[in-house]
């Protein structure tokens, strides 16, 4: 198995912007996104990551952006190793390979785009405790983890610098964001999201739900950062659902199980996974990804 990349260094370029995963460098008239191979749980970054999780991360998304891009525009341009060498030019290294793209620059809208066909997560702890009518959403009574919904539907949240981000009302989304924007933002995740599912249940799986980010250009609105990847996305395995409880998903399971066994308070500095954690976590995403773009991963 190959080493685990947590970051990168191109001192030509300056400092990346970094999140918990992606690190962004600034080309001028473009970007360059690079995925690491760094995870986190519980919103902190672990101390080692899973090797290759970033180069499935970015191939999964290129699948994604490629297959449903009539939808709407989104900001890949290239995730070719040969195209964007020949945009770093001595910049390149090869660190880079696999897991970069070039991407338009947006201004990214203070919300996150959350599609649900299915009640779990976050929003099945809010429903639990406050009942049916949570961000207006007007649920039925009685709805069981894992219970599929009766129609897809969309669930704005804020985007935290920090700690959890927290899920709002649709009005709420317009008052930030503004309603014409809001509105084409939401018909957006709610077809994406039903494309999306449609093809992963061909693979033998159910998209539960799944967050997007849209960033604004002078071009209008358009598709950003990461696509239906397992870090943005809850799969499950369509065979062995059985709403009543979580589900067994395509994601971090192995690394929240371990975490929740060991003395740790859920605050920085993430502790190191065991080796069996890293490999069973590695072989859910490449499995992910193999199922759903129908092509084998190879890490070279």
């Amino acid at each position: 198995m190959t080493s685990a990349i947590l970051s990168t260094k191109l001192p030509a370029l300056g400092e990346p912007r970094k999140g918990k995963v992606r690190e962004v460098y600034d080309l001028g008239s473009q970007l360059l996104i690079v995925s690491t191979d760094r995870i986190s749980a519980f919103d902190v970054i672990m101390a080692n990551g899973v090797p290759d999780k970033g180069k499935i991360l970015n191939h999964m998304s290129e699948f994604w952006f490629n297959k449903l891009g009539s939808i709407c525009d989104h900001h890949l341009i290239s995730a070719s190793d040969d195209e964007i060498k020949a945009e770093l030019g001595s910049n390149w290294s090869d660190d880079l390979a696999g897991r970069s793209m070039l991407a338009k620059k947006a201004k990214p809208l203070t919300i996150e785009c959350v599609a649900r066909g299915y009640i779990c997560g976050s929003l099945y702890k809010e429903y639990k405790a406050q009942g049916g009518d949570i961000h207006d959403l007007g649920l039925p009574g009685g709805l069981r983890d894992g219970d599929r919904l009766s129609e897809v539907i969309f669930t704005p949240a804020t985007k935290a610098e920090e700690g959890h981000d927290e899920n709002i009302s649709f009005s709420q989304a317009a008052d930030r964001v503004g309603q014409e924007v809001a509105e084409q933002v939401r018909d957006w995740t709610l077809k994406i999201y039903c494309a999306a599912a449609e093809h992963a249940a061909t693979c033998g799986l159910i998209l539960a739900d799944t967050k997007f980010e849209f960033g604004l250009t002078d071009d209008g609105i358009i598709w950003i950062d990461e696509a239906l990847s397992p870090d943005s996305s809850r799969y499950w395995e369509a065979k062995d659902w059985a709403p009543g409880g979580p589900q067994p998903s395509f994601d971090k399971q192995y690394v929240r199980d371990f975490l929740e066994t060991i003395d740790w308070d859920k605050r920085p500095p993430g502790p190191t996974l065991p080796e069996d954690v890293v490999t069973n976590t590695r072989a859910k995403y490449v499995e992910a990804y193999e199922r759903i773009t129908g092509r084998q991963f190879t890490s070279a």
